[in-house]
């Protein structure tokens, strides 16, 4: 999401700073954040990031992976638990649980059940050919949040059908 959204603004200028990859949008005031450590460390270098911007926790909008739904179904919230997501755990410890996330259904490898090996494998033709719609609309669901606040963009994005 980030590498498009990053294209899409024309974002090219890539920094490595406190173990984040990461690229500021300066007419917006935004920055796009990726930690370079393990998912499940994910929660202290986007508090080095915050801290050092002084960004409050309900100002950043996680987005992450999440077996528990469907592929391609897109879930928004502005807080919450981890759902048993190790990411979403590391980031909770750092900034408690109220900052917003946006959930990007991966679906279950329903005939392995093995999470690990479905979470870092490779997408299936088919999910491969969804990928631009969901992408689509996960930055439409960012862009809204970001123009008209959260409320708005949970009634975007929650009500989008699947792929």
């Amino acid at each position: 999401m980030l590498e498009e959204l990053a294209r899409r603004w024309h974002i090219d200028d890539w920094t490595k700073k406190r173990g984040a990859r990461m690229a500021l949008e300066r007419t917006r005031r935004i920055a796009l954040v990726e930690p370079l450590e393990y998912m499940n460390a994910s929660g202290p270098p986007a508090l080095g990031i915050a801290t050092t911007y002084k960004v409050p926790p309900p100002r950043i909008l996680v987005v992450v992976d999440d077996l528990d739904l469907p592929f391609g179904r897109l879930r928004l919230r502005v807080n919450g638990s981890s759902g048993g997501h190790n990411g979403l755990k590391s980031l909770i410890e750092v900034f408690g649980t109220e900052f917003p996330r946006l959930r990007v259904g991966i679906g279950r490898d329903r005939e392995s059940g093995e999470a690990i090996r479905h979470v870092l494998g490779a997408f299936s033709p088919e999910e491969t050919a969804a990928l631009p719609a969901i992408v689509d609309r996960c930055i439409d669901g960012i862009e809204t949040w970001l123009r008209d606040g959260p409320v708005a963009a949970q009634n975007r994005v929650n009500t989008a059908s699947a792929t």
